[in-house]
């Protein structure tokens, strides 16, 4: 089983940049998507009966949003943590028969740390939601974390310590989430692997030199370590300041 999760910074935009021919190209059974920055009825994605489309749209107009496109039908969906509880479109969920299916766009703490304790506050109920529904099956969580976790994981780790994504307070939250069960699949297979990144500045040149952050995941319940394939970072594709992230699994 393929599962792929995007950032594109802005749905509309990234499909006038190439986004219906990576997904045509991957074959992905189940495709996540972060920052939308749509609402209902703003585009039409036509993949044909192959897929169902979930959607969690934000209040705010051009901002957040998740989304699923898969090919397995899930048993449920879950929009938000709790009913009618998440305004920015965050978080989809949804359970299939062996395991759920979590896709994040994780608070950003913001340049000047003002929202720094939002975040470590949802942070800490993310959490607990996730070991929730660990409980009852296995769990993979996708999405864009907001987090460079380790100092490998960022391109330039000591200019960047203390600012938003690499503030020792996001990083301590993952490294707890992670201590809850779960696994951080890029890093379980390829624990020394360096400048990889999943996210560069729009500056000039940035991309191209590769100074990047690592910042979108697949975790994984430590129960499914098995079953995984190959945790892949599609560095190359372009649409977006985000890349695509790919794991194979066999659940």
């Amino acid at each position: 089983m393929r599962l792929v999760s995007w950032n594109v910074n802005g749905l509309r935009a990234c499909v006038n940049k190439g986004f219906n021919d990576y997904f045509k190209q991957i074959n992905a059974d189940i495709f996540c998507v972060q920052e939308t920055k749509l609402q209902e009825g703003q585009i039409c994605l036509e993949y044909g009966e192959e897929y169902a489309q979930y959607w969690n749209y934000a209040v705010k107009k051009g901002y957040s949003g998740t989304a699923v496109i898969t090919r397995m039908k899930p048993l449920s969906v879950r929009y938000g943590m709790e009913e009618n509880e998440e305004p920015e479109g965050r978080i989809l969920t949804l359970e299939f028969e062996s395991f759920y299916l979590v896709t994040v766009y994780t608070p950003n703490a913001k340049r000047d740390l003002s929202r720094l304790e939002y975040r470590l506050e949802w942070e800490d109920r993310f959490r607990g939601y996730l070991q929730e529904l660990d409980k009852l099956k296995p769990v993979i969580v996708c999405g864009d974390l907001n987090v460079a976790h380790q100092e490998i994981d960022i391109k330039n780790a000591k200019a960047n310590r203390g600012n938003s994504g690499f503030t020792e307070e996001e990083r301590e939250k993952m490294t707890r989430l992670l201590d809850a069960g779960f696994i951080d699949t890029f890093r379980h297979l390829y624990p020394e692997r360096t400048d990889v990144f999943s996210w560069w500045s729009n500056m000039p040149g940035v991309r191209e030199r590769n100074v990047g952050w690592r910042i979108d995941y697949f975790l994984a319940s430590e129960k499914l370590a098995p079953a995984i394939v190959d945790a892949m970072i599609d560095c190359d594709i372009r649409g977006s300041d985000h890349c695509p992230v790919i794991l194979d699994i066999e659940v």
